[in-house]
């Protein structure tokens, strides 16, 4: 393990699935850690992203990545935004549904704001998709909200899509390959 491999932080073993052959394109290995994410409150991904990669940073003394995601209904305000993963584990993509019935406004999107930190560098990158929710869930693949979130141009779910047609249109397949064209060109992995 090479201290200077940058250490991915997340439990999630979806996100690492469909993030590993990104970064195999690029040629950029990574490790994972038992730690947890710490979030702050607020409803930019952004600044909880690059929050969380510090602290991360300070914690494990390596260079680390950290994305966090956010859901945004725009009939609902913007709801669940930065708080995507606690509506999940509430009320779920179903309760989602259920806030959405009878609504004509079913315009969402989805952002990622993905985080490096090293001693030296503190980047952050931003990739968003927009669509409309599913009228009701469909598709057995992928985790999360994707049963009921049509990306813009398909006329399919995210868990409808098979993993490689998923990843390759995704937000954070958009906001992690900015932070791999950058990386890959701007740290020393010597």
């Amino acid at each position: 393990m090479s201290r200077d491999r940058p250490v991915l932080v997340t439990q999630n073993q979806h996100k690492i699935t469909e993030l590993r052959p990104l970064f195999d394109k690029f040629g950029v290995s990574f490790d994972t850690t038992d730690i947890e994410k710490m979030e702050i409150r607020s409803e930019d991904v952004e600044v909880i992203a690059v929050a969380a990669a510090k602290h991360a940073h300070e914690t494990l003394g390596r260079p680390v990545i950290v994305d966090d995601t956010g859901f945004y209904l725009d009939a609902l305000n913007g709801f669940p935004g930065s708080y995507a993963a606690f509506a999940l584990n509430t009320i779920g993509y179903k309760g989602i549904l259920r806030l959405m019935k009878g609504v004509e406004n079913r315009s969402a999107r989805f952002v990622t704001a993905v985080a490096y930190c090293s001693d030296e560098i503190m980047k952050s990158f931003v990739g968003t998709m927009h669509g409309t929710i599913a009228d009701r869930p469909a598709g057995s693949g992928g985790f999360g909200y994707d049963p009921i979130f049509i990306p813009e141009g398909s006329q399919k779910t995210y868990a409808e899509m098979g993993l490689e047609e998923k990843v390759r249109i995704s937000h954070r397949t958009h906001a992690f390959t900015a932070l791999l064209q950058w990386y890959s060109g701007a740290v020393d992995k010597s």
